[in-house]
This record gives C-alpha cells, sequence and structure tokens, in this order.
C-alpha cells in the first residue's frame, strides 16, 4: 500500500507509539479490512494527522479520550475540510480505535468519535440512453482497436464494473454462452453479473483478433503490445470517445457510465436489490442514491409534460 504523502514523517521518527500504531494500522486495513489501495491510503491519511496533532498535544495513542478526539476534528474543521472529508475521516479514526481496542488498548473505543454533520447528497452525473448510445457507436470498427474498444465499452455498459475491474478482467472470467461474468470486486468479493448480446457479440468478435496482441497475460483487454489496458489507459480512451460523440470530455468518466448502467436498469423498472448485487454495493443504502437519480428526472418529466403540473 502506498505510504501517506500528506504529512512528512518527523526525522526522528514518530514519538509517543505513533509510529507502530501507523504501521499496525496500515497492515491492519491492508490485511483484516480488505479496502481498495485508495481508500486505504485516505484513511492513513487521516491517522497521519491525528498523530501530527497528539504529538503536539503529547497524548499516545492508549492515551486518547472522547474530548481529545472532539477537539481534533473541530481543529480539522477549522482547516476548511469538506463535510464529506470529515466524515471520512470520522470513519478512519473508527477504525483506528477499532484496532487499538482488539488489541487491548485502554483509551477510547470507536464510539468515542462524534459524527460529524451528513454531507450533502450529490447526485451522480449519468448519461441519457441516446448519448451513451452515441459514445458506443463512436469507436471505429473497421479496425481491430475499435472492435477491441466497441467491446470493451458495450461490457461496462451492460455490467455497471468499475474501471479497476474492467482493467483487471480476465478472459476466462467472462462466459459468453452463459452471458455473464465472474468479478472480484472491494474487500475481494466476487459477484456474478449478466450481460446482454450486443456486449457478448462484440466480445467474441474481440477475442478473434486478441491473439494476434499476443497477450502477455490472461487480462481480456490488451494493448497493441499485449500489455493489460490500465485504469488511465481506459480513462483516456473513453474521454476521447465523449468528444467524438459531441460530448464534453469533462462529463464522462468510466464511472458516469457506471451510474448510467444502474439508473438506466431502474428507469426500466429493476429492482434495486438486483441493482444492488450486480454494481456489489455491500449497503442497500448506498444505491438507493440512484433512486433518487431517477425521481429527480421523473419529476423533471412530469414538470414539462403534465397539464396541472404547474
Amino acid at each position: 500500500m502506498p505510504r501517506a504523502k500528506t504529512l512528512e514523517e518527523p526525522e526522528h521518527g514518530w514519538p509517543l507509539g505513533w509510529g507502530a500504531s501507523l504501521t499496525e494500522f496500515r497492515t491492519y486495513l491492508a490485511v483484516e479490512r480488505g479496502l481498495s489501495a485508495n481508500t486505504a491510503s485516505a484513511y492513513l491519511s487521516d491517522l497521519t494527522h491525528l498523530a501530527a496533532w497528539a504529538c503536539v498535544q503529547e497524548i499516545t495513542p492508549d492515551a486518547l479520550t472522547r474530548d481529545h478526539l472532539t477537539g481534533f476534528i473541530v481543529t480539522q474543521q477549522g482547516t476548511g475540510k469538506s463535510p464529506r472529508s470529515l466524515a471520512r475521516m470520522s470513519s478512519s479514526l473508527r477504525s483506528f480505535l477499532t484496532l487499538l481496542r482488539m488489541e487491548g488498548g485502554g483509551g477510547a473505543g470507536p464510539e468515542a468519535v462524534v459524527k460529524p454533520p451528513r454531507p450533502p447528497r450529490i447526485l451522480p452525473r449519468t448519461l441519457g440512453e441516446s448519448q451513451v448510445e452515441a459514445i458506443l457507436q463512436a469507436p471505429d470498427t473497421a479496425t481491430p482497436l475499435g472492435i477491441r474498444d466497441r467491446a470493451w465499452l458495450e461490457l461496462t455498459y451492460a455490467s455497471g464494473l468499475r474501471v479497476s475491474e474492467l482493467a483487471g478482467l480476465l478472459a476466462l472470467s467472462v462466459f459468453l454462452d452463459e452471458g455473464f461474468l465472474r468479478v472480484t470486486g472491494k474487500g475481494r468479493k466476487e459477484r456474478l453479473i449478466p450481460f446482454g448480446t450486443s456486449a457478448e457479440k462484440w466480445i467474441r468478435s474481440w477475442l478473434v483478433l486478441r491473439p494476434g496482441f499476443k497477450p502477455k497475460g490472461g487480462e481480456l483487454f490488451v494493448g497493441q503490445r499485449g500489455e493489460p489496458l490500465t485504469r488511465q489507459h481506459l480513462w483516456r480512451l473513453l474521454k476521447g470517445y465523449a468528444r467524438t460523440a459531441g460530448l464534453r470530455a469533462e462529463a464522462v468518466s468510466p464511472h458516469v457510465l457506471r451510474h448510467a448502467f444502474a439508473t438506466h436498469l431502474l428507469d426500466h423498472g429493476a429492482d434495486l436489490r438486483a441493482v444492488q448485487a450486480m454494481l456489489g454495493h455491500a449497503d442497500i443504502s448506498t444505491t438507493q442514491i440512484y433512486t433518487h437519480v431517477h425521481q429527480a428526472r421523473l419529476r423533471a418529466l412530469y414538470d414539462q409534460m403534465h397539464p396541472r403540473s404547474g
């Protein structure tokens, strides 16, 4: 896991036992919690801020109290951190205090962290069905790379894969005859996702061409020299196809395509829990934000079309 870069470690190491605590927390996040590298790095950065603050106050990890933790969060509010960042920081602190309690520490437990105000709900950006269709048709399918890109675009929209999941998807994890794929997502949780005949058609076309790229590994989608496509490469390709489709590139990303998958399923009557399972959300509340998108679009349609809306 990458080391947190928000604060530099003191020249002679962290005093008061904080160095050992940061090391243990890093291992805990990677091994016990199974968090993604980005989330774990953010949590470790939050704890580094706590360590720096506590060292100035001469407080050891085991001596933290509810008042200390509240005082720390108040100081972080004063630095201009957003409500969303403060909410994540509270979660980071609770994880750390859970670790201390597991190891028999005598200080505050996770319940000592006061929850900050709930951050405002931000509706995810999404695309209309015609906009997605324009993106899907943007690659030049007269070329092998165009067929490859049409295949991964179709599969992303058909399955709602995260871009990291798409980049690491193995060819052997796609079952074309059965019409589903197997993917390991966040928290190393495996899920099965169905996909439709359009994605199947383009994947079959790509698989005919894939051996000619001399793949270096088992990933389904590879570059011109056989190397797996990275998240960054997929991101850049999608931005280019968005421009080709006449859309603002900054408004389109792999995650926006994932949002479109979920929103369009709900638009066509899909069950919320089925969408939750396909997206790989552990908590139904994470998926329910798409319901708000769906309701907002219905409201706009009603206001535009219904004679008694005004």
